[in-house]
């Protein structure tokens, strides 16, 4: 089967691979019909880098039809048209019941003393094949393949693979008081979602990002925005009475603008021999923290701040003064992807798509196209917001 796989350091190319299987008796195997590029997947070209092995499967953001079922599978059947979380669990261990799924401990990556595995994401969550590919392995599937009953369009549902839940998460983390204000740095797929689901909740929504397309999308749905100038911190607070927003969430990560130094850290331990390049990237403070330091600084005291963007670094410096000062509460962590379905499974389905999931893919292309679109998604070139693969 043909599928989009890691070669090296800023390579990516689709290639032949093993044809998907049933492996457990709790699997299914399904047709991809749509899967998406996602802004983790960029990690994985520079500072994941080294946790990847050539002829990774990427991706994991996948939808599809079932194709094979596992003798132990109860729920599905060939044909059966499904949307697949990109965490892996169980569903019935101590941390499923209590809606941590991304912190399954069926799952877990014990070796790596990470949470549960991921499809498509690094040795550190299980090196699983991942979803820009024809097929697709579906494990524990009666838990992980949620069925689609409906023929409405792939990008109804897709979303709730990740960036959609993700983004739920992102603002009930950020603990917004009834009628406050949530800033969102970043108007990448996530921060789009998480405007418009603060809006969605009655909430005055200021978004943050130095791409003019990006901040016109969110505008559409009334969101303010600013650009990313040197005097963001000051028309932030100008806009909140001086004393800057009542949540903030981080929508960026790792890849944020505006730290060099950190930038050329991550080029350069990708370049490294595998082995002094796992070590490097495990105990270095290699994030670009200027996303969360903007966050940090621009919450209003006493205010919380939430991370949906990905950070990598063990050793990254935080202002604790700051911090500590403020009163600040920092949450964050790994999407529970599925939490969150019950509660976004009718805004999806809705005739008038609240959060405007039909209005936010701005290149539908083949997997053969896959390479090109990486770049310009890297890029964020010719207005590139999110890409659909259609295997």
């Amino acid at each position: 089967m043909r599928a989009l796989a890691w070669q090296s350091t800023g390579k990516v190319t689709v290639e032949d691979v093993p044809m998907a299987e049933i492996v457990e008796p709790t699997d299914v195997v399904i047709s991809v019909t749509s899967t998406a590029i996602c802004g983790s997947d960029l990690h994985l070209l520079d500072v994941l880098g080294p946790f990847m092995h050539r002829h990774d499967v990427m991706g994991h953001e996948p939808m599809g039809i079932v194709t094979e079922v596992g003798t132990a599978v109860q729920k599905l059947q060939v044909g059966d048209r499904v949307v697949i979380p990109f965490v892996i669990a169980c569903g019935y261990c101590y941390m499923c019941t209590r809606g941590l799924t991304s912190q399954c401990e069926t799952t877990q990556n014990r070796d790596q003393q990470a949470g549960a595995t991921l499809y498509g994401y690094t040795e550190i969550y299980g090196r699983v094949p991942g979803g820009q590919a024809e097929f697709l392995r579906v494990q524990h599937a009666d838990f992980n393949a949620i069925k689609i009953n409906s023929e409405l369009p792939d990008e109804r549902y897709l979303f709730l693979s990740d960036i959609l839940p993700t983004a739920w998460q992102g603002v009930q983390y950020a603990n917004v008081p009834e009628g406050g204000t949530l800033a969102v740095i970043g108007l990448g797929p996530v921060g789009q979602f998480a405007s418009r689901i603060g809006k969605h909740r009655g909430y005055r929504v200021i978004a943050i990002d130095p791409v003019e397309e990006r901040r016109e999308m969110a505008e559409r749905y009334g969101v303010e925005t600013l650009g990313l100038t040197d005097d963001v911190l000051d028309l932030l607070r100008a806009l909140t009475d001086g004393r800057g927003p009542h949540s903030v969430l981080d929508a960026v990560g790792m890849e944020a603008h505006g730290s060099p130094v950190a930038a050329f850290a991550q080029s350069a331990v990708g370049l490294l021999p595998s082995a002094a390049s796992k070590k490097l990237a495990k105990v270095v403070g290699v994030d670009r923290l200027a996303a969360l330091l903007l966050a940090l600084e621009g919450v209003q005291r006493g205010g919380t701040v939430s991370l949906s963007g990905v950070y990598g670094g063990v050793a990254d410096p935080l202002p604790m003064l700051t911090m500590f000062d403020k009163g600040l509460t920092l949450t964050m962590g790994q999407c529970n992807v599925h939490r969150w379905i019950a509660d976004l499974w009718p805004l999806v389905e809705d005739p008038n798509d609240p959060l405007g999931v039909m209005d936010l893919v701005t290149h539908s292309v083949s997997l053969e196209d896959a390479p090109e679109m990486y770049e310009l998604f890297k890029n964020k070139d010719d207005g590139c917001i999110k890409v659909v693969l259609k295997p």
